[in-house]
């Protein structure tokens, strides 16, 4: 089982910017992924590295979410930009050893503790 520690996240007003930061226990690698929950809703894919190497991101943060695989800090990061409110949810980093449709949770077999992150009108 591959470890994942989060790191980031907090509060922020509508239209700033927080990166968060996933470090595995492996070597950070495709396969890898960013997602979120808000209450009261199911868990959603947000952006990630397929094991194809392509990177697919919902379509309600294209444009202002980037994830950023980071071999030489080991580190996967998910750089938030113009943030909204609707974007407020605890957010998961997760792996899987073979992702084909990198936006669907069950292709994830561990996943890390989670952070919150809130954004204020």
């Amino acid at each position: 089982q591959v470890q994942l520690v989060q790191s980031g996240g907090g509060s922020v007003q509508a239209g700033g910017s927080l990166t968060l930061a996933c470090v595995p226990s492996i070597a950070v690698s495709n396969g890898m992924a960013w997602f979120r929950q808000a209450p009261g809703k199911e868990r959603e894919g947000v952006a990630a590295f397929t094991s194809f190497g392509t990177t697919p991101y919902a379509d309600s943060v294209k444009g202002r979410f980037s994830i950023i695989k980071d071999t030489l800090a080991n580190t996967l990061y998910l750089r938030m930009n113009n943030l909204k409110p609707e974007d407020t949810a605890v957010y998961y980093c997760a792996y899987g050893t073979w992702v084909t449709r990198g936006l669907v949770a069950d292709q994830y077999r561990d996943w890390g503790q989670g952070t919150q992150v809130t954004v204020s009108s």
